[in-house]
């Protein structure tokens, strides 16, 4: 969105403020990022703009984009501990900061740089807080050029001064990598890393890589090296006490901590030029923030004191207000709101000129009757909306059509109105005429027949938003970020020494190490498992694509599996079987599914396009995806079953959304199934604003409504006028009739009784059913399931959010006022859960003793239904800074600006339970708090312990694929495939247990089995069977006398190593297998000989597979190749027709001896005659 075009008005004014804005402009809220924008577009210098709180400052920063985007805006953040608190200040405020730092850095010169100027948004605490002086960022700042001369050793300590971690692959910011003469480090401030390839000391190239994939791209001449942190790591030594503690003893995370004994004190405003402006947004809410920051700083202080966390001398970490108030005092400074000082400055007349709007409450008619009112008195309007489209639809039904754009770059003509898709917080009026309008006296203004250009200036410019309109606020469009990277090895399973495995053909061990041994003076490297009796097994490193890590089902340990018994195949067996039985059932499921008939809903309309435009983010790829499957199924003349799986918070909702208004679109009625009363209001409060443009009626049925509204919902549902009915299991009930039900969505349905399960069955074969669910589904189970079971998984994470800083511990009152105080600094909300009804009214005293600031609400499910509506209204509203409640908050709550979770007791809640609380917050682009405490009087169980430390461990949003397997994978395994599949799981282990009912699926559909049902013969056809066959014990086998390995030297962390291992087995494509063999030597450098034989045997299991050859081995010093078993006319060709001088019998082909660069090319030629279909027993 850019409306940059009505900037122009404000040039226009005889009271513009231009490049030299008076002390104060009185404007209101709504009116200050555009004029800041304008001021920052008109100045030749840097701007900087503060503001009082955080969120304000988001705003503005995302507001000047849209006034100004060809602006360089940099948003200074705020770190996240509070002063005083020894914890780590966070990747992305660091990053943000470094940024501005970077680009302040070349005013530090004796020339200015040119425009564009940076200007720099902040908040009042990110402005006090002490920061890395500028000389210090500046001396530890250097340039790289190719060509360059650089000692290594050298250059790699000195990153490590500056805060750069080393890593064995770069991902993120602030890390490097060194690989022999290739060098990897992604800048501090940069948005992609850089590989430096060096030719002995000097640089040869820098390229761009992509860290996902990490294949280098474009070159470049240069790359700038910022320091990493704010307290760099050289300088920790200066900051021992008289303890002799250091922040080195805290690790580095924190060691920002000590940054205010490490350097005198310095702030953003020292990195400033002199001739720099400086813009306040409200002076008075500076003032107070600043002060109400300085009294919970020595509130901090005396407390952190009396710990003996700090000493009595530490330094103050922060500026005071006064001492700020001096440094503005000899710089130019614009006060946006009120002025600093109101008695000594001028009437602001610009100020006086903006009005805020009025408010319609989405009643669009008068809304329409104002617009057309504007545009006859000679006004201009323009309608910043979500819903910009429909509205712009509504209005040219009445009207005259108008212009709908997404970018304003030029100021609209009097008695026009525009429409312009996006989001803005408000609006308001400019007023352009009176005694000041511009232009009636500028007689040097061009003509143009006849005319004054200006007579075309309307006589008032109208701005409005979805704030005035629908009533809608705090609505910010976000661009969704690109994913964190992940190395392309990430995906593979991480053994670490001690983990069970699962060999497929020799059972359950325990993994020791990647060991190297020396066998017929061949050097090799294996993974050394142990079984039990302490046998011990090595299986070559080209076959890792055997091993899998044991997930079960159970607690305890596995047993070992005995090497040489029967015991293994008989458990595989025993589970094989079962697995077959599932698939039959599944498959028996699909085919009477696909036997009901229903009426197919219809293409989406325009409206459908309107509304998913208006979505406030930038979809994810899996969103579109799960998006699209579901809208394939509903337009299919047989019912929609489709499961939507996604963690905690990835947008499941807006699927849901999109679907119901797709079936009301074509006419039938929905229903919104939710397990709790809290879970309805929220959904039902979605879908009201979401749908607030459309002829849409969405009401809630649950025990949030009286007797008398429920019979007349009722009433009213029957009678086909609700579209929408969200509601508990009171849906279910047999007064509930819908005129014309189309499509159930059901939300968490695991959390629904039996009987409700059997309800909700019924209805699968009569109307399309979605349900949504929060449980993963483990990725091997996903695609055993695939094409019998309907299931779109959302995997990506949503919007800018960060890891969840996660603490555990003894219950700490101190630590708890402290959590909150944090949060109501920033102007968030708090969740305090404690589990137990009978003593809430007591601890809710504790806390309003505890922190009498804050505005305190209760909720649990025993409370009186209208006081419960009413609490989370006002929870939702931000009426209530901490809310104390009961697990009631456990499913899909939404409130992006609550942001710390306080549990009490956490060690008696489940694992899943736990991590469906913690995803409560971290919602929003704030970094999230969760303070999971147990009693302070009595340890927890090792088990609790153990689920507490897994979660503290898991902080990543998604984090539900890989906390705790046995605790939320199998409770998704047992949701689908049904609970008496466990003993299997643990028998086999879950990822071998998935690969045997993948295969039992396929095979039963390749052999044409028709389930067990008499309506059999509907299950669709299989799909084309893989190249490479992957049933278990049918590998290809293939050991060539060959080093094989990828050396310490070349590779030299283990874990990657084992990851890379896995990675080159599982390949199934040559293409594959070259394109894997080029990003090596990208990554790595060139590949040493041990590898470029992997990469061969590698390629020889590939063709050797295709060609139907069951092995390829050395007897004797010759290449044997095993075949099926041949007649004699089929072994005449092999010895004669295939190739030269080759031996055969009834099942093995010798080739010819000769040297290995001899032998390798016949082999691969011989296996290619093979594949061609030459042999005809191969056929």
């Amino acid at each position: 969105m850019d409306l940059s075009g009505l900037l122009d008005f404000l040039r226009d004014l005889p009271d513009y403020p231009a490049a030299e804005p008076p002390p104060g402009l009185a404007l209101p809220r709504a009116a200050r990022a555009p004029v800041a924008a304008a001021v920052a577009r008109a100045a030749d210098r840097p701007v900087l703009l503060i503001t009082g709180r955080p969120d304000r400052a988001l705003t503005l920063a995302e507001e000047l984009a849209v006034w100004a985007p060809g602006l360089p805006r940099r948003h200074f953040l705020e770190p996240g501990p509070l002063f005083y608190e020894p914890a780590a200040w966070g990747a992305r405020p660091l990053r943000a900061r470094l940024a501005a730092y970077a680009a302040l850095a070349p005013y530090a010169g004796l020339t200015a740089p040119a425009g564009p100027h940076p200007v720099i948004v902040t908040s009042a605490r990110a402005l006090i807080t002490h920061s890395l002086p500028r000389r210090e960022f500046l001396a530890h700042t250097r340039t790289l050029k190719t060509g360059q001369p650089v000692r290594l050793e050298a250059l790699l300590a000195h990153w490590v001064e500056i805060g750069y971690d080393a890593q064995s692959l770069v991902l993120e910011p602030g890390q490097f990598a060194r690989r022999g003469g290739i060098v990897d480090i992604f800048p501090a401030v940069d948005e992609s890393p850089v590989r430096l390839e060096l030719f002995g000391d000097e640089i040869e190239t820098i390229r761009r890589f992509d860290p996902a994939t990490q294949r280098s791209g474009d070159k470049v001449d240069r790359v700038t090296i910022t320091p990493a942190r704010e307290a760099l790591p050289k300088f920790r030594r200066l900051t021992a006490d008289g303890s002799g503690r250091t922040a080195e003893a805290d690790g580095v995370g924190s060691l920002e901590f000590e940054l205010p004994r490490m350097y005198p004190p310095a702030t953003l405003l020292e990195y400033l030029p002199a001739h720099a402006l400086i813009l306040v947004d409200d002076w008075q809410e500076l003032a107070d923030t600043i002060e109400e920051l300085e009294a919970h700083a020595v509130e901090q202080r005396a407390l952190q004191v009396e710990a003996g966390v700090i000493p009595p001398d530490f330094p103050i970490p922060y500026t005071t207000w006064s001492e700020l108030q001096d440094e503005l005092a000899d710089r130019p400074v614009s006060c946006l709101g009120p002025p600093a000082d109101p008695e000594a400055a001028a009437p602001a007349r610009l100020g006086a000129r903006f009005h805020p709007g009025p408010r319609y409450g989405g009643q669009l008619k008068p809304l329409f009757e104002a617009l057309a009112e504007i545009l006859t008195r000679g006004g201009a309007a323009v309608v910043v909306s979500r819903q910009a489209a429909r509205l712009a639809e509504l209005w040219a039904s009445q009207h005259t059509r108008p212009a709908l754009t997404e970018a304003m770059r030029e100021r609209p003509a009097a008695g026009a109105v525009t429409f312009v898709p996006g989001t803005l917080t408000e609006g308001w009026r400019l007023d352009l005429t009176g005694d000041e309008r511009p232009g009636t006296k500028d007689e040097s203004r061009p003509e143009a027949g006849g005319r004054s250009s200006f007579d075309l200036q309307p006589a008032s410019l109208h701005l409005l938003t979805d704030a005035e309109i629908f009533g809608l606020t705090h609505a910010r469009a976000h661009r969704r970020p690109a994913r964190p990277a992940a190395a392309p090895e990430a995906h593979y399973a991480q053994f670490a020494p001690g983990d069970f495995v699962v060999h497929e053909d020799f059972g359950i061990g325990r993994f020791l190490e990647l060991v190297r041994r020396t066998v017929d003076g061949l050097e090799r490297e294996y993974l050394a498992l142990e079984f039990a009796e302490g046998d011990e097994l090595y299986v070559p490193v080209y076959q890792a694509d055997r091993l899998t890590k044991y997930v079960g089902a159970e607690d305890h340990p596995p047993a070992l599996s005995r090497l040489g018994s029967a015991e293994w195949h008989t458990a595989r067996g025993r589970a094989q079987q079962a697995a077959e039985e599932v698939a039959r059932e599944l498959l028996d499921l699909y085919a009477r599914r696909e036997l009901v008939g229903k009426r197919a809903f219809g293409p989406d309309t325009p409206w459908q396009a309107e509304l998913e435009g208006a979505f406030p983010f930038i979809e994810t790829e899996d969103q579109l995806r799960a998006i699209r499957e579901v809208k394939q199924d509903m337009e299919r003349p047989r019912p929609m079953d489709r499961l939507i799986c996604g963690d905690v918070g990835f947008g499941k909702t807006e699927v849901a959304l999109r679907a119901a208004f797709k079936a009301m679109m074509d006419g039938v009625q929905v229903a919104l199934l939710v397990p709790t009363t809290v879970l309805a209001q929220q959904h039902y409060h979605t879908f009201r604003t979401r749908l607030a443009a459309y002829p849409i009626r969405v009401e809630m049925l649950s025990r949030f409504r009286s007797p008398a509204e429920s019979r007349a919902i009722l009433r009213q549902l029957a009678e086909g006028q609700i579209d929408v009915l969200v509601g508990t299991h009171r849906l279910l009930q047999k007064d509930v009739q819908f005129k014309n039900l189309g499509l159930l969505i059901v939300d968490e349905e695991q959390r629904f009784g039996v009987t409700h399960k059997e309800k909700l069955k019924r209805l699968r074969t009569e109307v399309d059913v979605l349900t949504l669910t929060a449980t993963p589904i483990p990725r091997t189970l996903y695609f055993a399931l695939t094409g019998i079971r309907d299931i779109s998984t959302i995997n990506t994470p949503p919007e800018e959010r960060l890891p969840i800083l996660t603490h555990v511990g003894p219950y700490n009152e101190k630590l708890v006022r402290q959590a909150v105080l944090r949060e109501l600094d920033r102007g968030g909300q708090v969740f305090f859960v404690h589990n137990r009804v009978q003593s809430i009214g007591l601890l809710r005293e504790k806390l309003e003793r505890l922190v009498p600031e804050a505005r305190l609400g209760v909720a649990h499910g025993q409370m009186d239904e209208r006081a419960l509506s009413q609490v989370m209204d006002d929870f939702t509203a931000a009426q209530i800074d901490l809310l104390l409640c009961t697990s009631i908050i456990e499913s899909g709550l939404d409130i992006p600006n609550a942001n710390t979770l306080i549990v009490d007791r956490a060690d008696t809640f489940g694992l899943a339970q736990l991590y469906q609380l913690r995803g409560r917050v971290g919602r929003s682009a704030a970094q999230a708090y969760a303070y999971l405490f147990t009693d302070k009087h009595h340890r927890p169980t090792p088990e609790a312990r153990e689920r507490l430390e897994t979660l503290a461990e898991q902080t990543d949003l998604g984090a539900g694929y890989s906390i705790a397997m046995r605790d939320l994978e199998m409770r998704g395994a047992g949701d689908i495939i049904g609970p008496k599949q466990s003993g299997q799981i643990t028998a086999v282990g879950f990822h071998l247990y998935t690969r045997l009912l993948s295969q039992a699926v396929r095979r039963l559909k390749a052999q044409g089995s028709r389930g067990t049902g008499e309506h059999a013969e509907t299950v669709p056809p299989a799909p084309p069977p893989p190249r490479v066959d992957p049933d278990l014990g049918a590998a290809t086998t293939v050991d060539l006398p060959l080093a094989i390995s990828i050396p310490a030297d070349y590779v030299d962390d283990r874990k990657l190593r084992l990851q890379l291992y896995q990675r080159l087995a599982k390949v199934s494509e040559e293409r594959d297998l070259d394109t894997l063999a080029l990003e090596l030597a990208d990554r790595f450098g060139p590949t040493p000989r041990p590898v470029d034989n992997l990469l061969y045997q590698l390629r020889v299991k590939l063709r050797a597979a295709r060609a139907g050859v069951l092995g390829v081995a050395s007897e004797n010093g010759q290449i044997v190749l095993f075949l099926p078993p041949l007649d004699a006319v089929d072994q005449a060709y092999f010895e004669f027709g295939l190739v030269e001088g080759a031996r055969v019998s009834k099942n093995k082909l010798w080739l010819p001896r000769r040297p290995e660069a001899e032998w390798k090319a016949l082999l691969l030629e011989v296996l290619a005659k093979l594949e061609a279909g030459r042999a005809p027993a191969l056929n």
